[in-house]
């Protein structure tokens, strides 16, 4: 009897490549950071090659030494692949790509495969879609030249060969397809947007840097359920769950995408909708790792995008996450926030300090309210439970005695009626 052989899909190996052109850039870290996307892509990197120089060349990215070198590493590991840390013009992955013989991928191309892999709804998919053709259609010729070379892996999930292999019109048609679809689908998150607003529910985005535990910190909260990986962009998709706090009020958390140093145009622009999630709530719940060494870095990154998405004028609650970690730093700043609190979203540790937190901002979001109900009018209160905190209710001859604190524009409509 034959003896049955089981073939596996064999795992790419990859060298990663960068260019360090200042002594401050962290160049190191952010190759580390990328051997971390490449994991999480599914890939080994197999080896490391950093060049210093002066500028980035225009034509190859590296100098003509270090292009030797690399290569030389390709043929001697039995790599399949490179990838670069920067985002590579199309001038300079078509002359890699010539000059190396192998398939050429930068940092762009292996996060856009990540978000493929992981986008589960509708929305998702049409957003990683969207920023994969407007990557690629400006890069046709160096693309399929990496894709024929090797036939698929990571670097090419999502709208795949067939796709690069039309003309840029048609590329350009599904791109206004694709948008016309989002519109829509942002339609509809407008009004569900809208009926929040109009309950007065306070909304908290989660927004940080990428695995600092924003999904394992809704999960805590909320019991969400959602996927949480000790890996970078363990989840994509925006999930929205409620909170109730001690006192019976509610609070809607939303979970949006991690951010990430040198985070594509491409996706900041297909992912606005889901990323003006935070433009639109109450309060930024920001989460650190605390235990990272590179917190600060992270931080900046997380407010620089907060910056480019135009979210400002917003409460920020920082959460400094992982503080059960032996590495993590107590000594945890930050100057943009109004509150903050040390928490283990793992172990429960510093949760009741942020609930705290929670009840703090809604009390002073509303007025003390004061009034006596008619008994017909009796299920206004029930309004109040729903949008504020009934502190009383005392039933007398004349009518319900009420004490309680509302949203502004509950306060206003309590006193009209």
């Amino acid at each position: 009897m034959a003896e049955l052989i089981e073939i596996g899909e064999q795992q790419e190996r990859v060298i990663l490549f960068a260019a360090s052109t200042n002594a401050s850039d962290d160049t190191e870290e952010s190759v580390e950071e990328l051997r971390e996307l490449v994991k999480t892509a599914g890939a080994e990197t197999v080896g490391v090659v950093i060049q210093n120089r002066e500028n980035i060349h225009p034509g190859t990215y590296l100098g003509k030494g270090k292009i030797q070198e690399l290569k030389e590493m390709v043929w001697e590991s039995g790599a399949t692949g490179v990838v670069c840390d920067d985002e590579l013009s199309p001038a300079q992955l078509k002359n890699l790509e010539d000059a190396l013989d192998t398939k050429v991928m930068d940092r762009t191309m292996i996060i856009l495969d990540i978000f493929a892999a992981r986008a589960k709804t509708r929305e998702g998919k049409i957003q990683v879609e969207l920023a994969q053709l407007r990557y690629r259609a400006v890069r046709l010729v160096g693309l399929r030249n990496s894709l024929s070379r090797l036939g698929g892996g990571i670097g090419t999930r999502g709208p795949g060969e067939t796709k690069l292999e039309v003309d840029r019109r048609r590329i350009h048609e599904r791109i206004s397809q694709l948008k016309s679809e989002l519109q829509d689908v942002e339609r509809h998150r407008d009004v569900v947007r809208k009926q929040r607003e109009q309950s007065g529910t306070l909304t908290a985005a989660i927004v940080g840097y990428t695995n600092a535990g924003k999904s394992t910190l809704l999960n805590k909260l909320t019991g969400a359920g959602i996927l949480a990986e000790d890996k970078l962009f363990a989840t994509l998709d925006p999930t929205t769950r409620a909170l109730t706090l001690p006192g019976g009020e509610k609070v809607l958390l939303t979970d949006t995408v991690g951010f990430i140093r040198k985070l594509p145009h491409h996706l900041v622009e297909a992912f606005k909708s889901t990323l003006e999630e935070a433009r639109y709530c109450d309060v930024i719940l920001h989460v650190v790792d605390c235990s990272n060494p590179q917190m600060d870095m992270q931080m900046h990154v997380v407010y620089e995008t907060l910056r480019r998405l135009d979210i400002k004028d917003k409460e920020i609650i920082t959460v400094f996450n992982k503080v059960d970690r032996p590495d993590a730093d107590t000594a945890c700043r930050d100057m943009s926030a109004d509150y903050k609190v040390k928490l283990s979203a793992k172990t429960g540790e510093g949760i009741e300090e942020l609930l705290d937190l929670f009840a703090i901002i809604l009390r002073n979001r509303r007025i003390y309210f004061e009034k006596v109900f008619a008994y017909r009018d009796a299920g206004r209160i029930q309004t109040i439970r729903k949008s504020g905190q009934l502190l009383s209710e005392e039933y007398q001859d004349d009518g319900i005695h009420v004490k309680a604190y509302v949203p502004v524009e509950l306060f206003e409509e309590l006193y009209r009626d």
